[in-house]
């Protein structure tokens, strides 16, 4: 199951840097959403690690609606979703080769929306790379969790989008809002332990 994951995962990214359209959108999206916050300061005054957690979270959000959109469309584009149902490999391998392409094409995202936010928002920064990379893979993981079972339960239907959209934020809630916590905890230099 987890080489037909890998497989399944490997079309997908393959498809979605040919086209380029998907993950583009969403760096575009994030690096526009930091920008017009960063302008809602008043000149001289910083931004809370709070603010700036949350606004990095908020650009991580809408980019999984964006990549799970664009992963699930791949199939409805080419009408090629029968036929890989039809294929060997069990359902959960394309369910789980779907969530681990947008995982990769999430981190790649936010290897721009991190420093971008800590650039454009003039965060102090004290956290160790470590732990808050592992922090944020944790609640990546989750999100692409979210966005893949979302995206699969809209597979066939219409209104495939606007059910994504309408479902993923309720459901991304309480990771962002875990995100946003031990992000800010982190950024005070403060252990993943000494978090609650």
């Amino acid at each position: 199951m987890i080489t037909g994951a890998w497989t399944v995962a490997g079309k997908d990214l393959r498809l979605a840097s040919a086209r380029g359209q998907g993950p583009v959108q969403a760096v575009l999206l994030g690096l526009l959403l930091v920008f017009i916050f960063s302008l809602s300061a008043e000149p001289g005054e910083h931004f809370s690690a709070q603010q700036g957690m949350a606004i990095f979270w908020l650009c991580s959000a809408f980019a999984v609606v964006l990549i799970f959109a664009m992963l699930f469309r791949f199939e409805a584009e080419n009408d090629t979703g029968t036929a890989l149902l039809l294929s060997p490999l069990p359902v959960q391998a394309l369910w789980l080769g779907k969530t681990l392409a947008g995982l990769l094409i999430l981190v790649g995202c936010q290897v721009f929306f991190l420093p971008a936010s800590v650039v454009f928002l003039d965060l102090s920064w004290n956290a160790s790379p470590l732990p808050l990379a592992l922090a944020i893979f944790g609640v990546d993981l989750g999100l692409c969790i979210v966005g893949a079972l979302v995206g699969a339960m809209g597979q066939g239907n219409g209104a495939r989008d606007a059910l994504l959209t309408i479902i993923i934020f309720p459901l991304q809630l309480p990771l962002v809002l875990s995100g946003i916590r031990i992000g800010v905890g982190l950024m005070h230099s403060a252990e993943l332990s000494a978090l609650h």
